[in-house]
């Protein structure tokens, strides 16, 4: 296990901050040596107090000692933490009085150069020692059960989150099921083209990793695929156009995210209308107060919302109308909660248009 530096130094500023209080004790118990040689033995004693007990657990085996879900060392558990604590204020008290006198001098005008300051000294570098261990030992074990939680509720998440599209996949096969029922019998020949489709686009899509977010251009992709296999039961009816720049293809997503926007744009705007129409899918960045934020839209020119729909999601029918955007709306909220915002609009130009945001 590597030694985390950072948190080393961090511990060491803390360590180096009880040092200059207890510089502070000693020069009140001790009035004829000065606070700068007090804090140089404090300095001393306290630094290698808390080098033997930072590095030294790293020589204990990691099944005696806290460890967080991320793979960090904590304080030792049970009697290793106690032989750990005692071994630093070994060291800290002879040696860094030794390492303290090499560098001033003694700390007391009458002290020789082999005699040490007797069991008041003893006493305050064990009580210093004990405080910081006991210090160090409870951020180690706070730090480790918040990464407990923590971690605990992104697996509760991404179970939710597998749980929605394991719930969108069938959505999706069953309206493309019946789509090809209808078509078998009105165009048997387009409805063996359109099955041929439907295999690969589930071979393709299904057989794939379900990972709970994937590169957008792998959304895009799969919303391709699906478009494709949607112009083969609708012909001229249906025109498609992606637009995803190049600096946003590795973005992650949720995987199904925009397909189910794409099915309601067909089953709502176009499918209703005559002629058809066409449906524009982008991407595009925007500059926010917090951050920059990934902007996706669905648009197209269909017989649109009706006048008092607003934003609403259109409501479930025995066809699962309306499910899929439901179900986006749920996965966004529990992947980036009030952060994420869905929109269901009337286009200016006519048709409809949905558009999902949330933080790059």
């Amino acid at each position: 296990m590597s030694i985390d530096w950072r948190d080393a130094v961090r511990h060491w500023l803390q360590v180096l901050a009880l040092c200059s209080v207890v510089a502070v004790f000693t020069t009140l118990m001790w009035p004829n040596r000065s606070y700068g040689s007090q804090l140089v033995y404090s300095v001393c004693i306290g630094s290698l107090c808390w080098a033997t007990m930072e590095f030294g657990r790293y020589l204990i085996p990691a099944k005696y000692c806290h460890v967080d879900p991320e793979g960090r060392r904590g304080w030792p558990q049970g009697w290793y933490g106690l032989v750990l604590t005692a071994a630093g204020i070994a060291v800290g008290f002879y040696v860094g009085d030794w390492l303290a006198f090499q560098l001033i001098g003694p700390a007391s005008p009458g002290r020789a150069a082999g005699s040490r300051d007797g069991g008041t000294g003893l006493y305050v570098t064990i009580a210093a020692a004990a405080i910081g261990a006991y210090y160090f030992h409870s951020r180690g074990k706070a730090a480790a059960l918040a990464a407990e939680i923590a971690k605990a509720e992104r697996d509760a998440s991404e179970a939710k989150l597998k749980l929605l599209e394991t719930q969108l996949e069938p959505h999706m096969l069953f309206n493309t099921l019946a789509n090809l029922r209808v078509l078998i019998t009105l165009d048997p020949p387009r409805a063996v083209a359109m099955l041929d489709r439907l295999n690969g686009y589930l071979r393709a899509t299904l057989a794939g990793s379900r990972a709970t977010q994937h590169p957008l251009a792998q959304e895009f992709a799969r919303l391709a695929d699906y478009l494709e296999l949607m112009a083969v039961r609708m012909g001229d009816r249906l025109r498609f156009t992606l637009d995803l720049p190049e600096d946003l293809r590795e973005v992650p997503v949720p995987p199904l995210l925009l397909q189910p926007l794409v099915e309601n744009a067909i089953r709502h705007g176009l499918e209703p209308k005559v002629e058809g129409g066409e449906i524009r899918v982008s991407a595009r960045r925007e500059s926010a107060a917090d951050g920059p934020r990934l902007v996706l839209e669905v648009a197209d020119t269909g017989v649109g919302l009706a006048p008092d729909a607003g934003s609403a999601v259109p409501p479930p029918q025995e066809d699962g109308g309306g499910f899929g955007v439901q179900q986006v709306r749920e996965r966004l909220h529990t992947l980036y909660g009030e952060r994420a915002a869905m929109e269901l609009i009337a286009a200016p130009a006519g048709g409809t248009r949905a558009t999902v945001t949330f933080p790059l």
